[in-house]
């Protein structure tokens, strides 16, 4: 069979060293094209395939088919960080293109409950959405939307302007144009004249963080629903600006593969996607075998992948009326690797992905009235749900809240204020800092995606996330009603934070740990030169006539003969916080402003272990965290360098999920005898735990071994099974312990993505975040797993040779949208040095 398969890679692919694809090789031949389009070889010097196009090329020849064709016009809907442009491109008929708005107003009717009965869907266009390669590695998405530019913009005949004329087509030609441009220039600058096909070759073997993630390492296809990032932020602007009916998000798997197309394994399609959207899908997949099945290409549907988590681009479009499709093509990785299926060709690859946009084209335009009729049913369904609505607000931060609000706004659900106070349960909603979300709205599945806490499952295995609850995640008080409340004015925009400056004091300043920004408000004020100390204890001051309390955590800033009130009304405004004059060293109870339990707050310096074998998503999270949203100066370095370094420079090292066998152990212990600080997230703390390190114990990992016989080609699921690949969990803080700083809490929810379980100290003062008996709040952990983590802590603090390790069992930064426990993090950064609990001395 393989040799089979190595003659038709040899039939269909140029494998000659220096051979050059023809155009001819991709396009269909049953259609003449334009002579006065540009192709891409014309405009760029090579041929589709030849080498691989960077983000600014495939721009450019986009401008210059658009200069040519009356077919096509370009907007920029968001810039990277890395300050390049993403293009959207909307492609249709001259005559549709000249009436393009009023065409996207009456397609946004559809989702309106009160006027699609008026549509007259047989006159409408369908809307199709191509979106290629949202990891920048997965070239063969990119290369091929040349092909698909080219092709719509200079075929002539009966066929294609049927296709314009009945279709809007939306090409997002390179989602992630920081890490393709990453990608594209490895492999170029490794490509030989005569290509090399040895997958150990250094081509096809990039250096971290490689091209897969954006700027600060994020996944971007896993960041659809929250939209943490610029680049999604723009791109589900224009998501839900057209609702599209169909989108495509062209991916690249394993080099051993095949081609894959979706729908993926049924069991794990999401339970509030329809039914009808899994029929739908399949449908349009006999149109891409077909088109497969024409130029020769093996395939393979309704394995592998799932259609669970409402964060990637071929789901969330699932409960928003559309049919989103992914397609995962073998990589090459390169120009041309050799495989377990023979010689693997870059042109290969773009050629399966130009047939699965051709494909999805055919389909969407053969099925037009079938998936505008599936869209408009969708968005009549009224909820079956017996829940009316989703309350939510108050708390002690209102940046976390506010954040909750605007998710759902970047995905256009309908959120209101009270009208009232209203008592749910146990929980008190205010008027003026609460929220309201009626399920009775068009977006009703969405909602109860955004709010359930689900805990079975028809399958046990899943290709990404189990649970994404939204209010566990921005950790804010929430409750489901299903009697009906009265609405209150509905938002409409964004809430801005409110902080003031409330007095004035030549002596001291105060301000609480709540804040989400307070970290970033303490960095600025140490860099401008404060001196600023932190309560170890609760206090209760006088504020002209008015008690008030201040908890664990709460900052002083000491004046000193220098006015800090026009920088903290600034702070105000920006980081929503409230400053506190405080003109005495007196409290009317608990301790006082010269206590020893102010503790001075220290400028952190820390530095970021990086490079191979770290995990550079985790990574990554804890850089944008610090450079983003606390403006703080991250220094990070490989492991090689860092086993150079002169570690006394830093006040902390932070250490990430990941594999750290090259790292200088001895060079660490010195580190910590310094009296510095360590931070440990996931492996990084079993790695120390390995070295011995600090006290630090894991248990073992459970196994999926059983007496009873199983089938052999089950193994995998049973394996998937006790994989915790994503689930909520709930878990006991101590709200005195500096770790837990700003939390006026009992419990608190943790994200679990991975299987490590800390044995527990023996010792309270160790443990601030401790799993609790019951802790399975949302998502999917496998019962031997649960027994694990019942009761083991989240988080150990130890002191080690004068120093201070912190050790994590998993990632409180998980995506950036984890905001509820982003604090124990920044803690661990501020307030490392007070953690006190057990000490460990080294061995020595």
């Amino acid at each position: 069979m393989k040799k089979l398969v190595y003659i038709l890679c040899l039939y269909l692919i140029p494998l000659v060293s220096n051979a050059q694809t023809s155009l001819n090789y991709y396009l269909p031949t049953n259609v003449t094209y334009d002579s006065k389009i540009p192709t891409p070889k014309s405009f760029l010097g090579y041929e589709v395939g030849d080498q691989h196009v960077s983000p600014y090329e495939t721009y450019a020849y986009y401008r210059e088919v658009a200069k040519h064709s009356n077919r096509i016009k370009i907007d920029t809907y968001a810039k990277s960080f890395e300050n390049r442009e993403l293009l959207f491109v909307t492609v249709s008929s001259p005559e549709n293109l000249a009436n393009i708005d009023q065409i996207r107003e009456t397609h946004q009717k559809i989702a309106n409950q009160s006027e699609s009965a008026k549509l007259k869907i047989d006159e409408m266009p369908i809307v199709v959405w191509m979106g290629y390669s949202v990891h920048g590695n997965e070239a063969s998405g990119t290369n091929s939307s040349l092909l698909s530019i080219y092709y719509l913009a200079a075929a002539q005949g009966p066929s294609i302007d049927s296709l314009l004329k009945e279709s809007v087509i939306l090409i997002d030609p390179c989602i992630n144009p920081d890490g393709g441009n990453r990608f594209a220039t490895w492999v170029n600058q490794n490509k030989s004249t005569n290509l090399v096909s040895d997958p150990n070759s250094r081509e096809f073997k990039e250096t971290w963080p490689g091209g897969r993630t954006n700027h600060y390492w994020f996944d971007l296809n896993r960041d659809w629903l929250y939209q943490q990032l610029p680049e999604s932020k723009g791109r589900l602007e224009k998501f839900y600006a057209w609702l599209p009916n169909v989108l495509t998000d062209h991916h690249e798997m394993g080099s051993g593969s095949t081609f894959f197309f979706q729908p993926g394994i049924p069991i794990r399609t999401h339970p509030l996607t329809p039914a009808k959207n899994i029929e739908l899908t399949g449908k349009i997949g006999t149109y891409h075998g077909k088109g497969l099945d024409k130029i020769g290409s093996y395939y393979y549907t309704k394995e592998n992948y799932d259609d669970f988590y409402y964060g990637k681009g071929s789901t969330l479009p699932d409960v928003n009326g559309s049919i989103g499709i992914l397609f995962e093509q073998a990589s090459s990785r390169g120009h041309l690797q050799n495989t377990n299926n023979g010689l693997l060709s870059f042109p290969f690859t773009i050629k399966n992905q130009f047939s699965a946009t051709l494909s999805t084209l055919k389909a969407s335009k053969e099925m037009r009235k079938e998936l505008l009729t599936y869209m408009k049913d969708f968005y009549q369904e009224k909820p079956t749900s017996d829940i009316k609505a989703f309350v939510f607000g108050g708390g002690n931060d209102e940046a976390r809240v506010n954040e909750m609000v605007n998710v759902m706004l970047r995905n256009k659900v309908e959120v209101y204020k009270l009208n009232r106070a209203e008592k749910i349960g146990n929980l008190e909603f205010e008027k003026s800092n609460s929220y309201i979300v009626p399920l009775n709205q068009a977006k009703h599945r969405l909602v109860l995606s955004l709010f359930e806490k689900r805990t079975s499952f028809l399958d046990s295995a899943f290709y990404d996330i189990s649970a994404w609850t939204l209010p566990l995640c921005m950790n804010v008080p929430y409750a489901e009603t299903k009697t009906q409340i009265s609405l209150g004015e509905k938002v409409t925009d964004a809430p801005k934070l409110k902080g003031e400056v409330i007095g004035e004091s030549s002596y001291s300043y105060l301000f609480e740990w709540d804040a989400y920004f307070a970290p970033r408000a303490a960095y600025e004020l140490l860099e401008k030169g404060y001196t600023l100390r932190y309560a170890m204890s609760p206090f209760t001051v006088d504020l002209n006539g008015k008690t008030k309390s201040f908890s664990y955590g709460t900052i002083q800033i000491q004046c000193e003969q220098k006015d800090p009130s026009e920088l903290l009304k600034k702070l105000a405004e920006r980081d929503g916080i409230t400053f506190y004059a405080q003109k005495t060293g007196m409290t009317l109870s608990g301790i006082n402003m010269g206590s020893e339990k102010f503790k001075k707050l220290e400028i952190p310096k820390a530095l970021m272990i990086v490079g191979d074998g770290v995990d550079n998503n985790d990574a990554g999270e804890v850089w944008h965290l610090l450079d983003q949203r606390v403006n703080f100066p991250l220094s990070f370095a490989d492991i090689n360098q860092v086993n150079q370094l002169d570690l006394s420079e830093y006040t902390h090292i932070i250490i990430n999920q990941g594999r750290y066998n090259a790292l200088n152990e001895d060079a660490i212990r010195q580190f910590l005898k310094g009296g510095n600080t360590l931070i440990a997230l996931g492996d990084g703390a079993t790695w120390l735990a390995q070295k011995k390190i600090g006290g630090v114990t894991t248990k073992p990992y459970a196994s999926n071994d059983g007496k009873s016989k199983r089938p052999f080609d089950l193994k995998s699921n049973y394996d998937g099974a006790m994989v915790t690949s994503g689930a909520i969990l709930e878990a006991k803080i101590d709200e005195s312990n500096p770790i837990c700083f700003g939390y006026k809490q009992s419990d608190l929810a943790v994200f679990k993505v991975n299987n490590i379980a800390f044995e527990d100290t023996k010792n309270p003062y160790d443990t601030p975040v401790i799993y609790s008996d019951k802790p399975l709040l949302a998502g999917y952990v496998h019962p031997k797993n649960i027994e694990r983590f019942k009761n083991s802590p989240a988080v150990i603090t130890q002191r080690y040779g004068g120093g201070n390790i912190i050790s994590f069992s998993d990632n409180p930064n998980f995506r950036a949208f984890w905001y509820g426990t982003n604090k124990l993090f920044l803690n661990a950064l501020f307030f490392g040095k007070s953690i006190g609990g057990s000490r460990f001395d080294d061995e020595d």
